[in-house]
């Protein structure tokens, strides 16, 4: 896509905050934060949204989802379990997928937001 932004960021052309990168993904921090810690994982491979994804897919997300959690550790807000069942951090993962469901920006992305509970009173 030549218009895409975070085709550009994949490809360098525009600059971006990273923490992460390989062949399939980068990550870096969202430019307008929702909370202490929020940043995206983004493939590289240009898919316009969720409900474009199909089993050719499936490797993919699966990585992006195990990613989040390493990377939100690695930037301070990951989740450790108790043996109690209870825990202690934690981090919200999102997808938003087309106009009601928030895209702005129409290539995949995955949102992790954490830090001290970030979404209080929201709904």
């Amino acid at each position: 896509m030549t218009n895409c932004i975070f085709c550009k960021i994949a490809a360098k052309q525009i600059p971006s905050n990273a923490i992460y990168e390989d062949d399939d993904l980068i990550a870096f921090h969202d430019i307008n934060p929702a909370a202490p810690v929020h940043f995206l994982i983004v493939p590289k491979l240009h898919i316009a949204t969720l409900a474009d994804c199909d089993d050719s897919h499936a490797a993919l997300l699966s990585k992006m989802m195990l990613l989040a959690p390493r990377l939100a550790q690695e930037q301070g807000c990951g989740y450790t379990p108790h043996e109690d069942g209870a825990g202690a951090g934690g981090f919200k993962t999102l997808f938003n997928t087309g106009p009601n469901g928030g895209q702005e920006v129409y290539h995949l992305h995955l949102h992790v937001i954490g830090g001290p509970r970030p979404w209080r009173g929201q709904r």
